[in-house]
């Protein structure tokens, strides 16, 4: 089985056309009379061409709402000189330490749907026109171990959002329940596998807005085993006046069923799947084909947190099998996001230039430089960072930079096998979770502790060198004694791993994936994403080894793979053996290429077909175009 690469590129056909800037893709001349067909425009032409032209970035630039792009892959891309990245002035300075985070987080309370949901997309009542849902009467309509839940949530424009009180109300999108203002990020969902669970997206966004964005969605529950229709695939992205190159037609919401299973289940027979392979800290956030980065630049992200048995979200569980980790409301979501902004104090991104735009300031679930207060007592935080493009190593210091421990218990969604006993960094680049607790009954009431990143970072592509003391992004307040006893713990075994059978892994196909520049875009093996091609055509069930491959030195590539976890097998560095580092030595969805570098990773394709995607989680490097579709195939 080999990789099925692009073809059949095109050409602009007959008649004289010029780049737009207004409309961000291509339009005839005038008095040609020509249109070019939607499924050929040439955004991938036009954001080369542009960035090239342009002096300066178009930090304001917004396409025209009612023009969706569609990519033109170069057949033959080839090397050319690398430009030099613009660099912005910073952004105005902030308030450090008054915007304070909710001293706990309001989980989302389930609804009842109106209309209910259904296997077919119901577009006579405003849903887009989506594939039928998989399994929909054995794992919706059968009586589970839990009941079925339904959430509904509305992207929405806020325009008054406050990242910092030096800087004006401004505009985000993010998640919002029925009248509420949107909020970034979105509310949480918390629930179990074996509860079956439905979310209805609307898209409620300004149609003919103003600035950087574009107001279509298509929601990705990153890292969910979910079936290919509600995965969030970018061509499936949805208005009230456009539908994705991957859907029928437009429409007002969609349902998306997450069945709550674990990887395995077809083999397991027992109603939940492999245990081993359960998920912890999954999140949401928009994936629309071209426009991720700045989407979910302007806010649209949340968290997703599922338990089981095991990891039950119960400190006070009986079941002597559960792992008693500090549970809600000492479980905290932390999103880090590198935002950058203009002189008014405004959110500003360049979604045309290749380079995109790096920010200065850290928005702490959407706040810069805030306070939380935490009681005496062992917290779990869950740690993402949501991009677009920094990459972070976080420290937790005393006010006078000592450097303080904490444990590791999770990377990307999932526990590790056994915890990471007194640690002080975290790691983390785009994508990339990471779960730690941290105890403040060490310290007296009034103490300040601070998260603090010591990463530089001066440019999109790759972070630079760990300098002390660092910035500090959040501060701790220890402020309070918990009302009752603390009774949560870290025990020395986690979460266990499914063991690897060698002889499996010699047999499995191996593919090989190039990450590389390429016509001044991002390409994988050369080649750039069209949604409508798959690159790979997998029968389910099957395994494979996949060689992740960085060819240069000049920037790092975070690799996300949908669908199911791998497991890091080896890695390489300038051609050198290097070793997996403990916390990396579990299972993952994202796998972080540091310069020229390989990793091989080994996955498992179960329980659902259709299309995903692999793509660099750098999202200035997915929107242009380090991206490929890959299809499951049942064959029977």
């Amino acid at each position: 089985m080999t990789s099925q690469f692009l073809e059949n590129v095109g050409t602009l056909g007959a008649g004289a056309w010029k780049i737009s800037i207004r409309r961000g893709g291509w339009e005839p001349l005038p008095g040609t009379g020509e249109k070019l067909p939607e499924s050929r425009e040439g955004r991938r032409a036009f954001l080369k061409f542009t960035a090239a032209a342009m002096a300066a970035p178009l930090l304001f630039a917004s396409p025209d709402s009612n023009a969706r792009r569609r990519r033109a892959p170069d057949p033959t891309p080839e090397p050319e000189p690398e430009p030099t990245p613009v660099v912005l002035p910073p952004s105005p300075p902030t308030i450090p330490w008054v915007e304070e985070l909710p001293s706990a987080i309001t989980p989302l309370s389930p609804v009842s749907l109106n209309p209910p949901p259904a296997l077919n997309a119901n577009t006579a009542a405003g849903e887009c026109g989506r594939a039928d849902h998989q399994r929909w009467a054995e794992l919706h309509g059968t009586p589970r171990q839990y009941p079925v839940t339904h959430y509904e949530l509305s992207a929405k424009e806020n325009p008054a959002w406050v990242f910092n009180p030096a800087y004006p109300p401004q505009r985000i999108w993010g998640f919002a329940v029925g009248s509420a203002a949107a909020s970034t990020p979105g509310p949480t969902i918390m629930t179990r596998y074996g509860e079956p669970v439905v979310v209805r997206f609307h898209n409620k966004l300004p149609q003919n807005h103003v600035g950087f964005g574009s107001p279509e969605i298509s929601i990705h529950l990153h890292n969910a085993h979910a079936p290919s229709e509600s995965d969030g695939f970018p061509g499936d992205y949805f208005s009230p006046n456009k539908a994705g190159p991957t859907l029928a037609e437009p429409g007002q919401f969609k349902d998306h069923f997450y069945p709550n299973i674990c990887a395995g289940y077809d083999s397991y027979q027992n109603g939940l799947g492999d245990y081993r392979e359960a998920l912890a800290t999954l999140w949401y956030h928009d994936h629309t084909f071209d426009f991720t980065a700045p989407n979910l630049y302007l806010g649209m992200a949340g968290f997703y947190l599922m338990y089981d048995d095991l990891d039950s979200g119960n400190e006070r569980d009986a079941n002597p099998s559960a792992l008693r980790l500090p549970s809600h409301p000492y479980d905290y979501p932390l999103s880090f996001g590198d935002r950058r902004f203009d002189a008014g104090g405004r959110l500003v991104y360049d979604q045309v230039s290749p380079e995109g735009t790096l920010g200065d300031k850290i928005a702490v679930n959407g706040k810069i430089e805030p306070v939380l207060r935490v009681a005496a007592r062992k917290y779990r935080f869950r740690l993402l960072d949501i991009g677009p493009s920094r990459t972070y190593e976080l420290y937790l210091t005393k006010t006078n930079g000592v450097v303080q421990t904490f444990t590791y218990i999770g990377n990307d969604g999932n526990l590790l096998p056994a915890p990471l006993k007194n640690q002080f960094k975290v790691h983390i680049a785009v994508a990339e979770r990471a779960d730690i607790v941290i105890d403040f009954s060490r310290y007296p009431i009034g103490t300040e502790l601070y998260l603090s990143n010591r990463l530089e970072q001066d440019l999109t592509r790759q972070p630079g060198d760990v300098k002390a003391p660092g910035t500090p992004v959040l501060k701790f307040i220890v402020d309070r004694y918990p009302p009752e006893q603390d009774l949560s713990r870290v025990p020395d075994v986690l979460r266990p791993l499914p063991p690897l059978d060698l002889a499996e892994i010699a047999a499995a196909p191996v593919r090989r994936w190039v990450f590389e520049r390429a016509n001044g875009m991002w390409a994988i093996n050369g080649q750039f994403f069209n949604p409508n091609t798959a690159r790979a055509v997998i029968p389910m069930g099957g395994a494979e080894v996949w060689e992740l491959v960085n060819i240069d030195n000049g920037w790092d590539h975070p690799i996300h793979i949908h669908f199911e976890e791998g497991r890091i097998l080896s890695k390489t560095k300038d051609g050198v053996s290097v070793p997996v580092p403990p916390h990396e030595q579990g299972r993952k969805d994202v796998y972080v290429l540091q310069g020229m570098s390989t990793i091989r990773v080994f996955l498992r394709f179960r329980d659902f077909t259709g299309k995903y995607v692999m793509h660099c989680h750098n999202l200035i490097h997915e929107d242009h175009a380090m991206m490929l579709r890959w299809d499951i195939k049942d064959d029977d």
